[in-house]
């Protein structure tokens, strides 16, 4: 499992985690699209944010390996905002390779962009 360096391991005074230290011993949780409901907390939303923002700041528009980071996390954005990369993608892998859609990230996160970049 690719441990990515430098990226945020959760979301500073909360306990969503953005990595995951070690694989899972009984199997790789596989990503699924979750549905983001409009009556979600804002500290949800704003999970989502800031993962997004480090995403976009450590891989940009280039493909990624999903390695180390957290399936729950990345589910909240899967099929959206970042989407599969390889044919036939495996979602329980962590070999598999995502890449981000910018235009569906700018879309559903306009607040997390300004004229500098990400947040």
């Amino acid at each position: 499992m690719l441990k990515h360096r430098g990226f945020p391991g959760r979301l500073p005074g909360t306990d969503f985690q953005f990595t995951i230290r070690r694989p899972n011993p009984k199997g790789v949780t596989p990503l699924i699209r979750r549905e983001r409901y409009r009556d979600r907390k804002a500290v949800d939303r704003k999970a989502d944010t800031v993962f997004m923002a480090a995403l976009w700041a450590h891989f940009g528009t280039e493909p990624f390996e999903r390695g180390n980071l957290d399936a729950g996390r990345l589910s909240w954005l899967f099929g959206r905002e970042v989407l599969p990369y390889d044919d036939p993608f495996d979602p329980t892998s962590y070999e598999s390779l995502l890449i981000i859609d910018e235009t569906a990230a700018r879309a559903a996160f306009p607040d997390a962009f300004d004229d500098e970049g990400w947040a």
